[in-house]
């Protein structure tokens, strides 16, 4: 029933537009929710797939499992990326970059809808101490893969190799507990 009521939405009402100063290649399957405009000209595009964000460069997605915080104040959205800092077996180190914040003329619907997917891509999320500070597991949704990744966070001066220990442990008992596909 929701999937009908969605695209009996979509039919209706349509999808938002793009504006001319988006330069991203979207997918064939990558559904447009949100679009705003930023002060500087640029365009924010949140779709079921990520975030597109303005850059010197040209557009570019950040995916929803690598969005660690978005916040929305002021007439601005602050995003905070996450990037790979390796693996731990089946677990994904993370580190945060510094925060951007884009400052927008015209909101639309993007802070709802990049709140709604962030929190969305996160199944579980649990803090360990650990020596010298601690840890974030979040398991997250991974848009058009199936099943959850372990991502694993570090808090400043914790041990990396106490951690990458037991994320590869904790990544290998998640997998055990995961059904067979059938």
């Amino acid at each position: 029933m929701k999937e009908l009521i969605r695209r009996l939405r979509l039919w209706v009402v349509g999808s938002p537009k793009l504006p001319a100063s988006f330069t991203g290649t979207l997918e064939t399957d990558e559904r447009v929710l949100a679009v705003a405009t930023t002060k500087g000209g640029g365009a924010v595009v949140a779709t079921r797939f990520g975030l597109w964000l303005p850059e010197v460069s040209g557009s570019r997605r950040v995916g929803w499992h690598l969005i660690s915080k978005a916040a929305w104040k002021d007439g601005g959205l602050t995003v905070v990326e996450a990037e790979s800092a390796g693996m731990a077996g089946e677990a994904e180190l993370l580190t945060d970059l510094p925060p951007r914040r884009y400052a927008l003329a015209e909101t639309g619907r993007v802070p709802e809808a990049v709140l709604k997917r962030v929190n969305a891509s996160i199944t579980s999320r649990h803090h360990r101490e650990l020596p010298g500070g601690g840890a974030w597991f979040v398991q997250r949704r991974v848009p058009g893969r199936d099943g959850v990744l372990l991502q694993v966070r570090m808090d400043p001066g914790t041990d990396r190799a106490v951690v990458v220990d037991i994320a590869s442990e904790v990544a290998a008992k998640l997998a055990q507990a995961r059904p067979a596909p059938e």
